[in-house]
């Protein structure tokens, strides 16, 4: 015969299972969604990405080690990279994967591009400035250069002075076409300038002698000397910044869905150290084309990446 107390502890055991039970089942990791389940109240880009299944990149085709064309014509870079971290980042946010289409855009049209919707994200090398912000939105800054002027060695060109009467090269569309009018008119020093639509018909202006300078961002004047490393030292970079030209990732205004996931996605990436691999990558080992830019990241953008890792994007 079970005596009372013996009922008692079976209960209390029956009640110790259940509760484990319970522990159990809550431990366990959630369901995955199914990709046909969409999160609640997705709205603008989110919302459209995750109805189509694709996202639309904006790349450029020389903008040396940002955004550029291998030799298998494929998009590659440290902006590029950057934008594929921010793509599973968004996948997340929809719960879709999704399939990536690459559309080639031009300083000129890039910011028409992204205004106007067939570019989601626009991964080059792209100055995030007041006057752009009125028409687009930027992620955090991942990188800082300025305008400079590119010239033949031997040329009697060393600073923006020593442009007076040249014929000058510079990309249409960009801060540089900008800095160099405002320049010119400032100092009244009749530059002649000479309006390209990309970087690399503005190097060739100056490699075939039809410009006595180009004049865009140092640093996509370094990679283009890089790529042409045959030239051997035959250019030089010259003179002091003519602007400051911070880049972001460009991306649809007012869309404060997407906006949060790019700032988190930057604080995470810099966080967890990956801008400065990719920055490694791209700036201090050997491109794909066999040659490297050496350049060390500046104290600037380390400053810039530490307080992004903080939580306060720039």
């Amino acid at each position: 015969m079970k005596t009372p107390r013996f009922w008692s502890m079976l209960a209390i055991a029956g009640l110790l299972i259940a509760c484990s039970a319970v522990r159990a089942d809550d431990a366990q990791p959630s369901r995955p969604v199914p990709d046909n389940v969409a999160p609640a109240a997705l709205t603008g880009t989110l919302s459209k990405v995750r109805a189509s299944g694709t996202i639309a990149l904006g790349y450029r085709e020389a903008s040396v080690p940002f955004s550029y064309l291998n030799a298998r014509n494929v998009p590659i870079g440290y902006s590029i990279e950057l934008c594929k971290a921010l793509v599973s980042a968004i996948e997340d946010a929809v719960n879709r994967t999704l399939t990536i289409q690459w559309v080639p855009v031009t300083p000129d049209n890039r910011i028409d591009a992204v205004v106007g919707g067939r570019v989601d994200l626009e991964c080059g090398s792209t100055t995030s400035n007041l006057e752009r912000q009125k028409r687009v939105a930027f992620s955090p800054i991942f990188f800082v250069a300025g305008t400079k002027v590119m010239v033949k060695k031997g040329s009697p060109i060393g600073s923006f002075r020593d442009l007076a009467g040249r014929k000058v090269a510079v990309t249409a569309g960009t801060t540089n076409e900008k800095a160099l009018r405002d320049l010119d008119r400032k100092f009244r020093l009749g530059i002649r300038l000479q309006v390209v639509p990309d970087h690399a018909q503005g190097f060739a202006q100056v490699a075939d002698g039809q410009a006595d300078a180009f004049a865009t961002d140092d640093v996509l004047l370094y990679g283009l000397i890089a790529e042409h490393a045959g030239a051997g030292g035959e250019y030089r970079v010259v003179g002091d910044y003519l602007s400051y030209d911070p880049y972001g990732i460009m991306f649809r205004k007012d869309d404060p869905q997407l906006a949060q996931v790019v700032k988190d996605a930057f604080q995470e990436l810099a966080a967890d150290g990956e801008i400065d691999r990719q920055y490694k990558r791209w700036f201090l080992r050997r491109l794909p084309s066999g040659t490297s830019l050496n350049l060390p990241m500046s104290a600037q953008l380390e400053t810039i990446i530490q307080t992004m890792a903080g939580g306060e994007a720039q």
